[in-house]
């Protein structure tokens, strides 16, 4: 396998990451942006809080504040035929609150490899209340998770951004989780 398919994206478990990707030789990359129905502080808070984070990351285990900018996660997690138990190591850089930051991730999955990366998100008024999210993330995995190949890693990636969004904006909306989703004919 050559050194670009070994430098893959992380994203499946920095959340945030569904709408765009490509991969370059120094890694993959991916952005988008999402509106969510809160206003800024309410969605500032909410990314800063590690019991939401824990509720919206699908198969996050525990999630605990080690310091005003740094986490520890235990994260189950299945990228194809890969399935492991991940250490998280997260890091909050360059905060301005409640407009930015970059969120450095550190993965280790024993057998199933290990990964590093990097989020940068911002956070703007989209009117109505609302706040619009945008990031690029940046990552790299290793050892079994880098063999899998890109495809499989960014479809895993897609599906766990778009899971997480749904779940924080219930988060953030409570009110959304009680309205009856509806069926098109």
């Amino acid at each position: 396998m050559d050194l670009g398919a070994r430098k893959l994206y992380l994203g499946y478990l920095i959340p945030g990451v569904a709408k765009t990707g490509r991969q370059s030789g120094d890694g993959m990359e991916q952005s988008g942006e999402h509106r969510i129905p809160a206003d800024r502080a309410t969605v500032w808070r909410s990314l800063n809080d590690p019991a939401v984070l824990a509720r919206c990351i699908d198969g996050c285990q525990s999630m605990e504040r080690l310091a005003d900018n740094r986490f520890a996660a235990t994260v189950k997690a299945r990228i194809g035929p890969v399935r492991a138990t991940f250490d998280v190591a997260l890091t909050l850089a360059r905060m301005r609150p409640p407009e930015s930051y970059v969120l450095e991730a550190e993965v280790k999955g024993k057998a199933a490899g290990f990964g590093k990366g990097s989020a940068e998100v911002a956070l703007a008024d989209a009117g109505d209340g609302a706040t619009l999210l945008s990031y690029r993330v940046v990552g790299r995995v290793g050892g079994k998770l880098a063999q899998i190949g890109a495809r499989l890693i960014n479809g895993a990636a897609r599906k766990m951004a778009d899971d997480f969004f749904s779940a924080f904006h219930e988060a953030v909306d409570p009110a959304r989780s009680r309205t009856p989703a509806t069926n098109p004919p």
